[in-house]
């Protein structure tokens, strides 16, 4: 399967803003005085990042729907052990990202707990999806593997 040199720029910057917008909901960038450090003073304000994810997690999902139409009809590929984990990773992400997106601009009432276990999946599905592509890129695993 042959892939354009940008596409995985793309992927990277847009885990990337994920990555930092969604922790600046937290905020911690304000609890450690992070945005004091000039430039960084935009990560502080909750508004502004909330939109930011909502706006890279439709780039990322655009990324993962076209990954999955190329992967489901290019013949000769299968997925490797740890392109399975990270499937897996990404599948959650997805999914708690959009209960969390229904609870907050829908008007639909979860309990507290329901809440709860939806955040904690979701960063826990973060973590799991940044160190599943440490160890890939360690052992130079990618994604797919030709079919033998």
């Amino acid at each position: 399967m042959k892939n354009s040199l940008w596409m995985p720029r793309i992927w990277m910057v847009t885990v990337l803003l994920l990555t930092v917008t969604g922790f600046a909901q937290m905020p911690l960038f304000t609890r450690y005085y992070m945005t004091s450090v000039p430039g960084f003073s935009w990560l502080g304000n909750f508004g502004l990042t909330h939109s930011l994810h909502y706006i890279v997690a439709a780039v990322f999902l655009a990324q993962v729907c076209y990954w999955v139409g190329n992967t489901v009809f290019a013949r000769g590929w299968v997925l490797t052990p740890t392109g399975r984990w990270r499937v897996l990773a990404v599948v959650l992400l997805v999914v708690t990202g959009l209960v969390r997106m229904a609870k907050n601009d829908s008007g639909l009432w979860f309990s507290p707990s329901v809440v709860m276990a939806v955040d904690w999946t979701h960063l826990a599905a973060t973590m799991a999806f940044g160190g599943l592509a440490l160890i890939a890129r360690r052992l130079s695993q990618p994604y797919l593997a030709k079919k033998q």
